[in-house]
């Protein structure tokens, strides 16, 4: 599916799961799944498809695996291997007064709200160590 790891993905994660208990436990692969498809589609976890089975499994693997940090384990694992590891974007809008973009006795120009509007958009692009 769309969504699902695959096989070179898994092979990357799965040392990092926790040990098999004694009692029976739901396929980690597929519980993964589940976990990743809430996350890339924003989806309430009410709402996950019957295929990853109960939501409750998924939700309930989902926190203890952030509280034992191996979300962590699992970003710095597959940043590392990426060359291009991690970049962050931002973007704001900075709200300034109506006479900011041209008062009285200031350009004659009349330009686009839409135009107007770049003139206040910050976008910010950095990789890990915060260069650009």
């Amino acid at each position: 599916m769309r969504f699902d790891l695959s096989d070179e993905e898994w092979m990357l994660l799965e040392p990092l799961m926790p040990k098999s208990r004694k009692s029976a436990r739901a396929d980690d692969r597929k519980i993964m799944n589940a976990i990743f498809y809430v996350l890339r589609t924003g989806m309430p976890w009410r709402d996950l498809p019957e295929r990853y089975g109960p939501y409750t499994t998924a939700y309930n693997r989902f926190k203890p695996l952030a509280r034992r940090g191996i979300w962590k384990k699992i970003f710095d694992k597959l940043a590392s291997k990426s060359h291009d590891s991690l970049y962050l974007i931002d973007s704001t809008i900075v709200k300034a007064h109506r006479a900011a973009s041209g008062a009285k006795g200031g350009s004659k120009i009349k330009r686009s709200a839409s135009a107007v509007a770049a003139q206040h958009k910050i976008h910010a692009v950095v990789d890990s160590k915060g260069a650009r």
